[in-house]
């Protein structure tokens, strides 16, 4: 049975209304919900955090080590920058699964580039709120397969 930890960072607390053009009408809710039916149907299990904070993006990285058997990750802007996430990521070696709502390859050049990208074992972009479940879907067979 699979454990995963869903991350999600700065502003997609605001899915459903943000951006819709970009982003859709389901809200954050609607999407951890789906997953969790998802994991269910795995036989496994979600636990999901969002936050617009780093640390408390970093922290549960931290902890979920021996704790969760991988990582689904939207770290929304901090893709770009940040090092202390990425540094998190290399520290507990969990297969970890970076995923983008938008295509950010089609997208401003600053949303080209990933400092994730590098320490996780794959990227899912531009699929919409599904791309989450491709993405859990990939993760736990890969787990499984561990």
């Amino acid at each position: 049975m699979a454990s995963v930890l869903l991350l999600n960072g700065p502003n997609l607390n605001l899915l459903g209304t943000r951006e819709p053009g970009v982003y859709g009408s389901e809200t954050l809710e609607d999407l951890v919900t789906n997953l969790s039916k998802v994991m269910e149907e795995l036989g496994g299990s979600l636990e999901h955090i969002q936050s617009n904070h780093e640390g408390v993006l970093i922290d549960a990285i931290h902890r979920a080590k021996g704790v969760h058997d991988g990582i689904l990750i939207n770290p929304g802007a901090f893709t770009h920058y940040s090092y202390a996430i990425r540094d998190a990521f290399a520290s507990v070696a969990l297969p970890t699964i970076e995923v983008h709502i938008s295509n950010v390859h089609a997208r401003e050049e600053f949303r080209h580039h990933s400092v994730i990208a590098p320490v996780v074992v794959g990227q899912v972009v531009g699929l919409g709120l599904d791309g989450y479940e491709w993405a859990l879907r990939a993760l736990v067979r890969k787990i499984e397969k561990k």
